[in-house]
């Protein structure tokens, strides 16, 4: 399977910006839009069709925060919990978190662990981690950690927006902790790190969807 690098990936997403003018709110919604097409398609038969999606606090959240609002224009019940404080958020996720907060009161701030205790994980048939894209730096602590602790035990479906949160996108090796996840979406393509070293094990299987524009 192609894969790509972090590099290579910023340089696709510059070219789509400054050559076709698609910009980074249009790659953010297309994202999200196939991640919920996704989500929908694996929850066509399961029972429970309530999904929870866990942002942090980069441009992944974003995807996820256009996803919730997809999936609740779909008549699915979505709670999203955000790691980090919305105005922490990027502009373009900054944005969409102002637009789902116009269509849902389902979104709330987990500012410590005992708010993430208070979160009945059980109830939902499926969870969305969209904590860290490929951007993440350094070991995983605090709130962030304590959530992908959370959804690792859940024992329910997991999908990743590009990459599993907590792995390194290039190298493949956990930072700290990562989330163990059923299914990875990769936009445009792969991240190396996905493939390599204890990439294979986090990431579960691999679905690489196009966000609108070709990236050779």
């Amino acid at each position: 399977m192609n894969s790509i690098t972090v590099g290579q990936a910023k340089r696709i997403d510059f070219k789509a910006s400054q050559q076709l003018g698609i910009s980074t709110l249009m790659m953010m919604e297309n994202a999200g839009i196939r991640v919920a097409d996704f989500v929908l398609k694996i929850m066509d038969k399961k029972p429970n069709k309530t999904i929870v999606v866990f942002c942090g606090k980069g441009n992944n959240a974003g995807d996820g925060l256009v996803a919730s609002r997809q999936l609740l224009c779909k008549g699915i019940n979505v709670d999203t919990f955000l790691l980090a404080p919305g105005d922490s958020l990027p502009s373009c996720a900054r944005k969409n978190l102002e637009i789902l907060k116009k269509i849902t009161k389902r979104i709330q701030q987990v500012k410590t662990e005992s708010d993430l205790k208070k979160i009945n994980i059980s109830s939902y048939g499926l969870l969305v981690d969209a904590i860290f894209g490929t951007g993440l730096k350094g070991k995983i602590g605090g709130i962030f950690k304590a959530a992908i602790e959370k959804m690792n035990s859940s024992e329910k479906i997991i999908v990743s927006i590009d990459i599993p949160s907590g792995l390194d996108a290039d190298k493949g090796r956990v930072l700290g902790i990562a989330v163990k996840a059923d299914y990875t979406i990769s936009l445009i393509a792969p991240k190396k790190g996905i493939l390599i070293n204890q990439g294979p094990r986090f990431s579960g299987k691999i679905i690489k969807v196009h966000i609108g524009f070709p990236y050779k």
